[in-house]
């Protein structure tokens, strides 16, 4: 039986869960004791790859492999899977050790990444491949949609300014609002103001350049769903 917490985390991710230790095992970190997400983690790794290649693969008949290689490789990143799982407010659902959560680790890339592709293990184990793969596109396609075969598959900030200056308005600008962690590993959380926006958007990752990419990502997607 979910609890209320996984209940609610469920409702995010678009599916509930009949086998509910599947996706409390999926958010649990290793420093939370000896049952974590790791094995999941490997299993989700697979079928993302996997997915991600076959969907490429049919929506981009003309494609060559080169091409098909780039655009999985940043779709799979682990920068890409971080800002997805932000965009679940998965961070909030983590289960990890007392330090990890004091050093601010429901929001370091990697942990966020690992665990989406536990999550994605899981749906696997809980549903089939069927399951899985309708999951892993929804979450992905406003990415899958912004692809284009052979051209350079340039990163968020180049790509924001390269919008803002074809419509002839100010360049963004970036700012470090909060530095959190210990100071061998610290967490940034980057604002980004884009003046055609009404509030600024926010980037948080283990480096400074990270979260201006990943805030940069915020400010393309509400860009183009504007353009819907």
């Amino acid at each position: 039986m979910l609890d209320e917490k996984l209940e609610s985390l469920s409702q995010k991710l678009g599916h509930r869960f009949t086998h509910p230790d599947l996706l409390r095992s999926a958010i649990t970190h290793r420093s939370r004791g000896r049952m974590h997400n790791e094995r999941l983690e490997f299993l989700g790794d697979s079928i993302l790859n996997f997915t991600i290649a076959s969907e490429l693969y049919h929506r981009f008949p003309k494609a060559r492999e080169g091409d098909l290689t780039r655009m999985r490789a940043l779709l799979v990143r682990g920068e890409t899977l971080a800002q997805i799982a932000r965009d679940l407010s998965l961070g909030e659902y983590l289960h990890l050790g007392l330090g990890e959560r004091k050093s601010g680790g429901q929001q370091r890339e990697s942990i966020l990444a690992d665990a989406l592709e536990a999550i994605i293990g899981a749906l696997y184990l809980e549903g089939g491949f069927p399951l899985c793969h309708s999951r892993i596109l929804v979450w992905f396609e406003s990415r899958l949609e912004n692809l284009t075969p052979g051209t350079s598959q340039k990163d968020a900030k180049t790509r924001l300014q390269e919008y803002l200056q074809s419509k002839r308005e100010a360049l963004p600008e970036y700012q470090i609002v909060e530095v959190s962690g210990d100071a061998h590993n610290p967490l940034f959380k980057v604002q980004c103001v884009v003046r055609i926006l009404n509030k600024p958007v926010f980037g948080i990752a283990n480096s400074r350049r990270k979260a201006e990419q990943a805030a940069a990502d915020q400010a393309l997607e509400i860009l183009n769903d504007r353009k819907h």
